[in-house]
Order: structure tokens, then C-alpha cells, then sequence
């Protein structure tokens, strides 16, 4: 009965049964674990195989190139850099497999004890972290993604037949490299393919990637060299290609784009008999372009940042009929980067009283197209500003522009307006207690300077006071000691002090700006 003691034979019984159902379970996941082992294996195999006979593929295009020239020198282009970018990334593969079986290899060199690999977090050290998937984990992914791209632009875009193709074999699911639970839920195809898998799993995987990558380069090089693969295709004919025409060179986020593909003869089309080109109204010379079948290919400086205009006419002669083809495209050029852009954060601040140099541009419009205004702002030439802020405590800066597709746009950006911090007052540009000689103070400069401040500001003194001990205090107008002040100094003794004190200072550049109250000198005299 379900109340009643178990004796000491009925719990052995339970304790072997469970015992039992545990070894069951170990031999079972040991069964999976040297599945994966054998397929880990295979795909090892298969790889080399593919790949062999890819180097002969590749061989056989390079030969053609330099025998036969004509379109073979373009299959070779594309077959190089299929093949650079086939080895980068097999190559990555390889150095993250050989890092996740350094420990095992130590026991096992020959990586066949399958039933020993069944932990994760050789792996799972390397594809994530406490935040979920690690910056190398993402950069994985953005190695398949630049991958599949590549692939896709360089080939996809001459056989666009296989493009699907490229794109199930590299799937990293939707455009946040996400892909459905069966519970409907989101999860990265990172962990959804490798957080806390055994060991072995993950080599088979990275195995088979390795694999898609080398059946990749076979499918590129089989149907360069004229051996297709029998997928449904609109058009067939080896001498045609597809050409991507835009409107613009350029298009921003959330607009629509207006792209439209359309077939470019590939092989057998004729050079033009002339051309005459002009770049932005000034004539093309024979050197700035080469002839080239169905076409010119440029050899242009870019020239400045913006829209560039290219007309004229491609001319060609069929049976002595002449042919003018039109052309009128554009081009952009933007600037080229060079250096980066690093800000402090809460450190947008102007100073009152002096020129405040500013850069105020948009990334996309010319410098000339940008308005800039606020309170005391004024244009210096291109992107440079100056700012001489007023009243307040905070100004609001605001630049505005009006895109290439019309669309315009208003960024403000809010400073903090402070006044210049208060100077500090010199005797021989000496601050604080200054010990100096009767002879040396009478001839001595007396003015302030703004240590440790942003701009350089030369101070011109108006005016201080003058105290010796004993004396009244005397107002000085200038810089130095004046005849009453000398007077007054011969008559103090050695060891005793004067104070310099209430100086007045002044900008020559913005004389009318009141600087706060300047810290006096005490000047300890000395024979």
C-alpha cells in the first residue's frame, strides 16, 4: 500500500531499477554522440574531395584566361575572389574548431572518442557571453552574412538563378539574425543552433558549413566553365547578364527604391568604333577612358563631393550604319573620412565673453546648403562657425539642409553658456605670495591671467590698488607702480608685505566683458 514501509529488498529493487533507466539513458545519448562522430567524419572527407576537384575547376578557368582571353578573363576575376573569400572564411571555421578541441586533442589527438564530447562550453566560451551572444559570437555571424553578400554580389548577380541557393545555404534567419522557437518566441540562430550543445554536434555543424562553402565554389566554378546546374531560370543564354540600373548612386534609410534590373549583353559584344564623353561639361581625352566590349570603361579623378555629370555618346557602326547610343548618368562623390569623430558626453559648452570656435555640418549635403543659427553664431567659411554667446545660462544651435531627393531635415543641438573663470592676479606673472625686491616690484608689470583655461586670452590691465603698511591704500591706473605708489614703497622695511589687490583687467578683443573678481598678490619685500 501506497502508506505502508518499503523493506530493505523493495528499496534495492528501486534503487537497481533506477540504475537501469540512468544507463539506459547514457547509452542512448552515447548512440547520438557517435552519430554525430561519424558525420563529423564524412563531411571531413567530403570536403576534401570537393575541394580537390575545385582546384582543378580553378586551374582550368585560369588556363583559359591566358589562353583563350575574352570572357575567360572576367571568369577568372570571379573565380579569384569567390576563392579568397571561400578561404578566409573555411579558414575562420577552422581556427574556431581547432580552439574548441585544444583540450580534448590532449587525451583524444585524433578526435574519436565521440562519446567524450558531449559538453558545450568549449563553445559556448567563445559565442557568448553573460549578455547572451559575445562580440565574437556576432562577428561570426557578420562573416556569414558578409559571405553569403559577397557571393550573391559577385555571382548571384551574373546568375541570379542562384541566388536562393546561396541563401539557404548561409540562413542566419530573419534581418536581426533571429528565427521562431516552437513556442513562437524569438531567439538568436546563434544559440538556437549552438548554446549547450555537445561538443561533437557543434564540429558536425561547423563541418557542414564548411561543406556549403565548398559546394558554393563548386557550383560558381562548374557553371563558369560552361556546366550549369539544372535549376528553373528565366533566361539561359551564357551572353547575357543582368545589369542593375538606378536612378542615383545613393539611397537613404526609408526611402523607396526605384532600382530596375534589366539583361546586359556578357560575350561577343562589339567595342564602340568612338565615343565622345564629356565629365561635368569638360571633354573626355583617349586617356581617361579605354574601350572595352559594349562599352567604355573610365579612368576619372572623382573631383569634389557632390552630384557629377556624365554625357555624350557611344558610337558604333553596324554595315556602315552609324549607331549613336546617348548617355547621360551621374555619379556622387562624398568626402573621404579621415580621422574619427570622439565627444565627450555632457560637455557641449560655450564661453561668454570669447569667439567660440564651431564645425556644423550634415553628412550628405554640401557645406554651402547647410544653414546654422542661434544667438551670436556667424559663419566663418564652409562647415567652420564662430560662437559669441549673450545672456543665459544655455543656447540652442540649429542646423537644418535639404537632402538630394528633397526631403529636408532640422537637428538642434543645446550648449551651456559659462562665464570665463575668474583670473588669477600676477606681479611678474608670479601668483599667490611673491617674494620680490623693492628695486624689482617698482618696475614689475602687475595684470591676471586664466590659468588652465581653453583659450588663449591676453588680459590688459586698467587699473589696482596699491596698500603698504601703514599707508592708505593707493588707486593705480596701468600696469606698473606709479610715482605715488613708489613713494609709498621706498618707505616700507624689508620683511614687511604689500598687497596688490582689486585689479581690473580687460579683453582688447571684447573690452566690454566683466570678468569676475581677480584674487590679489601679496608681495613679501626683500632688500
Amino acid at each position: 500500500m501506497a502508506g505502508a514501509k518499503e523493506t530493505p529488498r523493495q528499496k534495492l529493487i528501486s534503487l537497481m531499477y533506477l540504475v537501469f533507466i540512468t544507463m539506459l539513458a547514457l547509452n542512448v545519448s552515447k548512440e547520438v554522440l557517435d552519430g554525430f562522430g561519424q558525420m563529423f567524419v564524412k563531411l571531413k572527407s567530403a570536403n576534401q574531395r570537393v575541394d580537390s576537384g575545385n582546384q582543378i575547376y580553378y586551374q582550368k578557368i585560369s588556363t583559359n584566361a591566358k589562353e583563350k582571353e575574352g570572357k575567360w578573363i572576367g571568369h577568372d576575376r570571379t573565380a579569384s575572389e569567390i576563392k579568397k573569400v571561400s578561404n578566409e572564411f573555411y579558414d575562420k571555421i577552422s581556427e574556431i574548431k581547432n580552439r574548441i578541441t585544444e583540450k580534448q586533442k590532449e587525451k583524444d589527438p585524433d578526435l574519436k572518442e565521440y562519446s567524450q564530447m558531449d559538453k558545450g562550453e568549449a563553445l559556448d566560451l567563445v559565442f557568448f557571453d553573460a549578455n547572451g551572444v559575445s562580440e565574437e559570437g556576432n562577428a561570426f555571424v557578420d562573416m556569414i552574412y558578409q559571405y553569403k553578400g559577397t557571393v550573391i554580389q559577385v555571382f548571384g548577380s551574373q546568375y541570379p538563378q542562384y541566388i536562393d541557393l546561396v541563401e539557404e545555404r548561409f540562413f542566419t534567419g530573419d534581418q536581426n539574425n533571429n528565427i521562431k522557437t516552437k513556442d513562437g518566441t524569438d531567439q538568436s540562430w546563434l544559440q538556437a543552433n549552438f548554446e549547450g550543445f555537445p561538443l561533437i554536434s557543434s564540429l558536425a555543424k561547423l563541418t557542414m558549413m564548411q561543406n556549403d562553402i565548398r559546394l558554393t565554389e563548386s557550383d560558381v566554378l562548374a557553371t563558369l566553365l560552361g556546366q550549369e546546374l539544372e535549376r528553373e531560370s528565366g533566361v539561359t543564354e551564357s551572353n547575357y547578364i543582368t545589369l542593375l540600373k538606378t536612378e542615383k548612386g545613393a539611397y537613404y534609410q526609408g526611402e523607396i527604391f526605384d532600382g530596375s534590373v534589366i539583361l546586359g549583353r556578357k560575350g561577343g559584344a562589339q567595342n564602340p568604333n568612338s565615343v565622345n564623353l564629356e565629365l561635368d561639361g569638360i571633354a573626355l581625352n583617349e586617356t581617361q577612358y579605354e574601350l572595352i566590349p559594349g562599352g567604355v570603361k573610365l579612368n576619372v579623378q572623382t573631383g569634389n563631393p557632390g552630384d557629377h555629370e556624365l554625357k555624350g555618346n557611344l558610337v558604333f557602326f553596324n554595315d556602315g550604319v552609324e549607331s549613336k547610343i546617348p548617355v547621360d548618368q551621374t555619379f556622387p562623390v562624398i568626402s573621404k573620412p579621415n580621422s574619427a569623430v570622439i565627444s565627450a558626453d555632457k560637455m557641449n559648452v560655450v564661453y561668454r565673453g570669447v569667439e567660440n570656435p564651431m564645425t556644423i555640418s550634415i553628412p550628405g549635403i554640401p557645406d554651402s546648403k547647410v544653414n546654422a543659427s542661434a544667438p551670436g553664431l556667424r559663419k566663418a567659411r564652409g562647415s567652420k562657425y564662430v560662437m559669441v554667446p549673450g545672456r543665459g545660462s544655455e543656447v540652442n544651435i540649429t542646423a537644418s539642409g535639404v537632402l538630394p531627393d528633397g526631403q529636408r531635415i532640422a537637428t538642434n543641438s543645446k550648449f551651456r553658456i559659462k562665464d570665463i573663470p575668474a583670473p588669477q592676479g600676477t606681479v611678474r606673472r608670479e601668483t599667490g605670495n611673491v617674494t620680490i625686491p623693492k628695486a624689482s616690484l617698482e618696475i614689475a608689470s602687475i595684470g591676471a591671467v586664466l590659468e588652465d583655461f581653453d583659450f588663449d586670452i591676453t588680459l590688459e590691465t586698467v587699473s589696482f590698488n596699491f596698500k603698504a603698511p601703514g599707508q592708505a591704500t593707493i588707486l593705480v591706473r596701468g600696469n606698473k607702480l606709479d610715482a605715488k605708489a613708489k613713494d609709498a614703497l621706498k618707505r616700507v622695511r624689508a620683511g614687511s608685505t604689500v598687497q596688490i589687490f582689486d585689479i581690473k583687467v580687460r579683453n582688447p578683443k571684447n573690452p566690454n566683458y566683466k570678468f569676475k573678481k581677480i584674487s590679489p598678490v601679496i608681495c613679501e619685500i626683500v632688500n
